[in-house]
């Protein structure tokens, strides 16, 4: 009983969270609309081509002639839902545009982590991937820390602006409104993917944009009398 009583105050214990997760260029999508009603005469852009601003994605007929819709912002066109012939009214989803504007630009994860779970985050906190497209068991895990954990719980409605992709906003909310928590990939000069992976060489493949997978976050440890006290 002395020794369990000084291992209760003395000692520490481990815990992780483990929550939904996607890896993303770090600055997030948007989901391009048409800001006119019409008939798609022409589609201008290709799904996966990096665009500045202001760059032609789709022409639109209209009773005033031919409107082009143009991205917001610089990006990545990462979906094409419109196609020639279609009939779109105005704020129509033409597209969903991921920022990021240069090749090479590092992957971050975000991680949606539940709302009662966020406080216990500490920062640079270690974080293990398994990455949906990636078998684990022959590639193991992807490494990473933690860059920031937002401090509001994210909604439906803001977590698909962030990701351009309502379905995701709806899954990651599915039991209740989570935390964003973004972390930084740990890089490697020796994988293919240029990340570090709990396997020497990790897959023979490098990772894209929006690719799923499963955060687990270590949470900051604790004595076992903490969980006694009030």
């Amino acid at each position: 009983m002395a020794a369990a009583s000084v291992w209760a105050v003395t000692g520490s214990v481990s815990s992780t969270v483990s929550a939904p997760a996607v890896l993303t260029y770090g600055q997030g999508s948007y989901v391009l609309q048409s800001p006119v009603a019409g008939q798609v005469t022409a589609v201008l852009a290709k799904e996966g081509e990096r665009l500045p601003a202001g760059s032609p994605v789709l022409e639109v007929g209209t009773e005033r002639g031919d409107e082009v819709v143009r991205t917001l912002d610089a990006g990545r066109v990462t979906t094409l839902a419109a196609d020639v012939g279609q009939i779109i009214s105005t704020g129509a989803d033409v597209a969903a545009v991921e920022k990021v504007t240069r090749a090479g630009a590092p992957l971050y994860a975000t991680v949606y982590v539940p709302a009662e779970s966020a406080a216990g985050i500490p920062a640079h906190a270690s974080v293990d991937l398994t990455v949906q497209s990636v078998p684990s068991q022959e590639y193991g895990v992807l490494h990473g820390e933690v860059k920031s954990v937002d401090r509001s719980a994210q909604s439906p409605r803001q977590i698909a602006a962030f990701l351009g992709d309502g379905q995701l906003g709806e899954q990651f909310t599915a039991e209740g409104r989570p935390v964003a928590v973004t972390v930084e990939l740990k890089k490697s000069s020796g994988t293919k993917s240029g990340y570090a992976w709990s396997s020497a060489e990790g897959p023979p493949f490098e990772l894209t944009s929006m690719t799923l997978a499963t955060g687990s976050i270590r949470l900051a440890d604790r004595r076992p009398v903490d969980w006694l006290l009030p």
